[in-house]
């Protein structure tokens, strides 16, 4: 129930019969043609650039092109007009009883916008993914939106979606956090510690201390840590990974699986999967270049086990093994996405922060190399969050110690708010969250915005209930631009889906909010406008549909957002 892929299925058939009749040449590709809004809205409803793409390869002159398609799209029923710009687009305009049919058929269809694109194909989104050493921080909170977002947006568009968190408990990080909760433990004991750069000083370990106590009594006082270190990691792991999925339930974000790094050692895993590349030829003795710019005081070149990613489009060859035998960083994160291919994914997603930049050639380089290119992989980096309030730097409880966390920013503004405000840019493009803007009633607010008009939906629908809604009499230029908005619903979605931006949902719903408003308030001057008319049920039926129809798209779309569509406004 696509408007613009009824149309560009009505394009390639009259492309098509111009084949047939001679008027194209046979053997020519429409895969390129698109049907899409025109840039300017004063130009019709629809533009193809069928000519265009055609023109070249066929050796004709698009505006002929243009032309004889225009003449074949008017004999529709559907299209109004189809006039030609330079240099040879086509514009469209629909007939206005198509606008109607569409209002009536999306006001019952909550599915509307849906979308069959993935085929059901596997896709593995991985997201937050933060080290279990304290609660969830800002940074990971834009990630984690971004990540669920981008999650339902492909089930919507119809693909099997995998939601996964790699806990990065196997590296020495873990070590520094079982000393710090040794730390705790000791001042559950009454004992007097201090904290070193090489610790963890959040009071959220102090419970995690007194929970040990709780556990073990005085069994680990004035012992070595040959004694108790191998237990506390597991122990405080946990305990933060409790401690991470609250902070997620809270943001209501809800992974499928969590996935252990530590699963990976001592069970053959990394073996396993650097095996693969070594059969393809990919692994090798070396020594790397020395960095460029200048040289740390310790570097020397040393002969490690080196992955052969330059083959797969990296930049440089990246080690697996030093040379005391120790595996690298990237070892583990290598045997981690060979485990994710062998699980059938047909296309991988990590989302990660800005800070891991220099990583996504390697990876991407891993995953070819271990999938022979059969799975691709899609690194998302989410940059910065610049935290304001009235445009002021705004300083948090910071419980953590040395960062504000994903649970202050939501107990400041709800999980609703949050959401919706990390999507208001691109995951690549910084982002500023005032907390001011976040909360005010206005339309600079998107958030409120969004909300309020489908508040005022169902404001309208409670009004009329009771009322059936008839075909829809749409005859104003407000009303059409709700229409046409609409329409755009589906192929929003899978632009969206294909590009991996959810971002893209948050503005076409802000969109179709200020189109909605629009009309609402053009209703204030003509009371003809008003969608619920008192003293005319008639008059409310066939306007009912409109307001129906909206409700069921922006709900859709914060359902895609993970937002609550609000029932009205406080």
């Amino acid at each position: 129930m696509s408007p613009f892929a009824e149309m560009h299925a009505r394009v390639i058939a009259s492309l098509a019969e111009m084949q047939a009749e001679g008027a194209l040449p046979q053997g020519l590709s429409f895969d390129a043609v698109v049907v899409e809004p025109p840039r300017d809205p004063a130009h019709g409803d629809m533009a193809t650039n069928a000519a265009m793409v055609l023109a070249k390869p066929s050796g004709l002159n698009p505006r002929d092109i243009a032309q004889t398609l225009a003449g074949r799209l008017e004999a529709l029923a559907l299209v109004a007009s189809a006039a030609v710009a330079r240099p040879g687009f086509l514009n469209l305009r629909l007939a206005d009883g198509v606008w109607a049919d569409l209002v009536a058929a999306v006001r019952n269809a909550p599915d509307y916008g849906r979308s069959a694109l993935g085929h059901g194909s596997k896709v593995n989104v991985e997201y937050v993914s933060a080290n279990p050493t304290g609660p969830l921080h800002v940074g990971h909170t834009r990630g984690a939106v971004f990540g669920d977002a981008l999650a339902s947006l492909l089930e919507f568009a119809g693909y099997d979606v995998t939601r996964e968190y790699y806990i990065n408990d196997g590296g020495t990080q873990v070590d520094m956090l079982a000393r710090s909760v040794y730390l705790r433990y000791l001042e559950a004991h009454g004992r007097q510690v201090e904290f070193t750069d090489d610790t963890y000083p959040g009071d959220y370990l102090v419970k995690v201390g007194q929970d040990l106590k709780d556990r073990v009594g005085d069994a680990y006082l004035d012992k070595g840590e040959q004694v108790w270190l191998a237990d506390l990691r597991v122990f405080a792991t946990d305990a933060m990974m409790v401690l991470i999925r609250a902070d997620l339930a809270a943001l209501n974000v809800e992974m499928d699986r969590f996935f252990s790094e530590k699963s990976l050692y001592g069970t053959g895993r990394i073996e396993d999967a650097l095996a693969v590349l070594d059969a393809r030829g990919l692994i090798y003795q070396g020594t790397l270049e020395p960095p460029k710019g200048k040289l740390p005081e310790d570097w020397e070149p040393r002969e490690q086990t080196l992955f052969r990613s330059t083959d797969h489009g990296d930049d440089v060859d990246r080690p697996v093994k030093k040379s005391d035998g120790a595996w690298t960083y990237f070892a583990p994160d290598i045997a981690y996405h060979w485990d994710k291919v062998e699980r059938g994914y047909d296309q991988l997603i990590d989302v990660f922060g800005a800070d891991h930049g220099g990583y996504v050639k390697r990876m991407k380089a891993a995953v070819s190399a271990l999938s022979d290119g059969r799975v691709p992989l899609d690194v998302k980096l989410c940059q910065l969050v610049k935290l304001t309030k009235d445009g002021e730097p705004f300083k948090m409880s910071k419980r953590a110690g040395t960062f504000v966390t994903l649970r202050d920013v939501v107990d400041e503004v709800g999980p609703d708010v949050t959401r919706f405000t990390m999507l208001t840019r691109k995951n690549d493009a910084p982002l500023e969250f005032d907390f001011a803007r976040a909360v005010e009633q206005s339309k600079d607010n998107p958030v409120f915005y969004v909300q309020y008009a489908h508040a005022r939906c169902r404001s309208v629908l409670r009004k009329a209930e009771g009322i059936v809604p008839r075909d829809p009499a749409l005859d104003d230029t407000a009303e059409f631009a709700v229409a046409r908005k609409l329409a755009e619903w589906p192929r929003v979605v899978e632009v969206a889906a294909r590009a991996h931006e959810p971002h893209r949902i948050a503005f076409y719903l802000y969109d179709l909010a200020q189109v909605f408003h629009a009309l609402w308030n053009r209703g204030n001057d003509r009371p003809g406008l008003r969608f619920y008319q008192e003293s005319d049920p008639q008059a409310t039926a066939a306007k009912i549909s409109l307001p129906m129809a909206v409700s069921v798209v922006i709900s859709a779309g914060l359902g895609i957002l993970g937002v609550t569509p609000a029932e009205e406004m406080r």
